[in-house]
């Protein structure tokens, strides 16, 4: 199989594919097989027929385009691989020769990655939260934990917002009690949120004794739910003094100071450990900002896709079948799909930066990383780094390794020369932003990568249907 390529504009390429007729012979016979299963012709069982007389009784060119239906997406795969084509989107195919004899031709317009231009990215200044602790950090964990340890005290007044309320309470729908909103002695916080709205608007400056009676939209069907709540009691929430014989009796330790410092600190070191990849991220973000381009919407359909399919992935690997958990939610894919899109924007202008970026720098040079990746991926897989360097390269997936790899180089290049500062404009210690793992990341799903000589190349199965009724 040979194949050409020429740039047209509007980020597309054309590319030229010819089969020679004695390759294409191997697909035409595999057809024939596959349709004498499914022609009966007298005196000859299911698969046995011979292919004379099925060229004879539906002719050559039926076998041809059998053929060019199943073979197509295998040739049009090898043709991106062998012109290293980044495609983003489904191909234009013509057949230009071969439907009735002869080498098999035809022209494919493809959608290919747009290149962005860009400038700025060697002077960014990047915000982000203090790697240390503040005070009122601090302040809001004391506050949480004197939350855990506090008491409820009967009071004689009005229910407000936070008070813990003892209500009898009876929902129906329709006329019908409703599970779980018809119950004694219930204590509720006042200002939760559960349920309606109605609730919590009708219990603030309620007293004991009250009985309320309202109606509220149902919140997941189509009418309205009755309520009848009467309060037997409302309690105020005692919070402790916030001294040393609270620290004593809520920690390991002997003073509210060292508590706090406690406290600080571990915050600190948690803030510390979340700041190099944050910083990378706020840098990505500002790259993303510099790109002055529309984004083409096939591009950010992929990316949508890419994010599905990791999720499914992940569930798959713990046992979740992902239909089946959209069910369980509620959700559909397309629901889903438009959640996921503004992100998906995003990492798509940020690609289109980092590659600009590898461009304007000169970092295409990825050989080095690219070994250790290979050797991360051989020592995951058990296989071996030249075995594994041939499977992606004969998937085609290895242009994408060298392009995230080049995209690491680009971020580190500009990281190295941004100014990260935090809230109140002072500078970021350097030493807090080295990243705490290796940069180079192996797939979540190693066995997606094949190693031996029985992968599959996938492509796009609309590559077949794109040629359904062409006409030379």
């Amino acid at each position: 199989m040979d194949s050409t390529l020429e740039r047209l504009d509007g980020d597309r390429v054309r590319l030229t594919v010819a089969v020679d007729e004695t390759e294409f012979e191997v697909a035409v016979e595999a057809a024939f097989r596959r349709i004498a299963k499914e022609v009966r012709l007298p005196g000859f069982r299911p698969g046995k027929a011979p292919r004379k007389l099925l060229e004879a009784r539906i002719g050559v060119a039926a076998g041809r385009q059998e053929a060019i239906q199943q073979s197509l997406p295998d040739y049009y795969g090898r043709a991106l691989v062998e012109n290293d084509i980044d495609a983003i989107d489904s191909p234009e195919i013509e057949i230009t020769g071969g439907q009735d004899e002869g080498n098999l031709t035809f022209d494919a317009v493809v959608p290919v990655r747009p290149r962005a231009t860009i400038a700025g990215h060697g002077s960014l200044r990047v915000e982000i939260p203090s790697p240390e602790a503040a005070d009122e950090d601090v302040d809001a964990q004391l506050e949480a934990l004197r939350g855990q340890h506090s008491t409820l005290e009967a009071v004689d007044r009005p229910a407000g917002d936070g008070d813990q309320v003892t209500i009898d309470i009876d929902g129906t729908f329709e006329g019908e009690p409703v599970e779980g909103l018809t119950t004694t002695d219930y204590l509720y916080e006042v200002g939760a949120g559960a349920v309606v709205p109605e609730i919590d608007e009708n219990l603030r400056g309620a007293s004991v004794g009250d009985v309320l009676e309202f109606d509220a939209d149902h919140p997941e069907e189509d009418g309205t739910l009755a309520f009848r709540i009467e309060v037997s009691e409302v309690q105020a929430r005692v919070l402790p003094e916030l001294d040393d014989d609270f620290a004593k009796a809520s920690s390991e330790f002997d003073t509210i100071d060292e508590l706090s410092a406690d406290i600080r600190e571990r915050l600190s070191v948690m803030r510390r450990g979340q700041t190099p990849m944050l910083a990378r991220d706020r840098v990505a973000q500002a790259i993303a900002d510099l790109v002055d381009m529309e984004i083409p919407p096939a591009l950010v359909e992929a990316e949508v896709d890419s994010r599905i399919n990791d999720m499914a992935m992940r569930m798959r690997s713990q046992g979740i079948d992902f239909s089946v958990y959209m069910e369980a939610m509620g959700r559909d894919v397309e629901s889903l799909r438009d959640e996921l899109r503004e992100g998906a924007e995003l990492a798509s202008r940020v690609d289109l930066g980092l590659r600009a970026v590898a461009d304007a720098e000169g970092l295409g040079d990825v050989e080095e990383p690219l070994e250790e990746y290979l050797g991360s991926l051989a020592t995951q897989t058990g296989g071996d780094v030249d075995g594994i360097r041939e499977a992606l390269s004969r998937s085609g997936r290895m242009l994408e390794v060298r392009a995230d790899l080049r995209k690491q180089a680009a971020l580190e290049w500009v990281f190295e020369r941004a100014e990260v500062v935090d809230e109140q404009g002072n500078p970021v210690d350097p030493t807090l932003l080295e990243p705490p793992e290796p940069v180079i990341q192996l797939p979540d799903d190693l066995t997606a990568i094949p190693v031996d000589d029985d992968e599959v190349r996938e492509t796009d199965s609309s590559v077949a249907d794109s040629t359904d009724g062409e006409e030379e």
